[in-house]
């Protein structure tokens, strides 16, 4: 016992050691238990490769001055490379013809692989695809 202090200080003092090792900035990390280990985020993003982007215009819809978004869904390996059978319309353009231009030239894209602790890793992302026609108008979504 503490000398000098009551058996009634025992208590109190194994009460604030408790509440000490239960602060969050004393808590030790463990691999096996917190999130933060298991995070599937990279710590590096995938960087695009490509000087020029490798979407054409579908030929016919370029004469009638068609425009449009289209939000694709890729899955880049570990390698940088687009996964063919991964890649989806998540947004389509309301023109099946530029929906099909996007998913056939994004396999074309190349990327420096995302990194998690320097490691190359695998990662899906949302990927816009603009199709403008330089005598075409404005969309609304399009920036000044």
């Amino acid at each position: 016992m503490i000398e000098g202090a009551g058996w009634r200080t025992v208590p109190l003092l194994v009460l604030y050691l408790v509440l000490l090792g239960c602060s969050e900035r004393t808590r030790v990390m463990r691999p096996d238990r917190d999130a933060w280990w298991r995070s599937d985020e990279p710590d590096v993003v995938p960087q695009m490769l490509n000087t020029d982007l490798p979407f054409r215009y579908p030929v016919a819809l370029y004469l009638q001055h068609v425009q449009g978004n289209v939000l694709l869904r890729l899955h880049v390996d570990a390698s940088g490379m687009v996964v063919p059978d991964s890649t989806r319309v998540v947004e389509p353009s309301g023109y099946p013809a530029l929906d099909s231009a996007a998913l056939a030239d994004a396999l074309r894209l190349q990327f420096r692989a995302a990194r998690r602790r320097g490691v190359p890793i695998a990662v899906s992302l949302l990927f816009p695809v603009h199709f403008r026609h330089p005598g075409g108008p404005r969309l609304p979504d399009d920036s000044t």
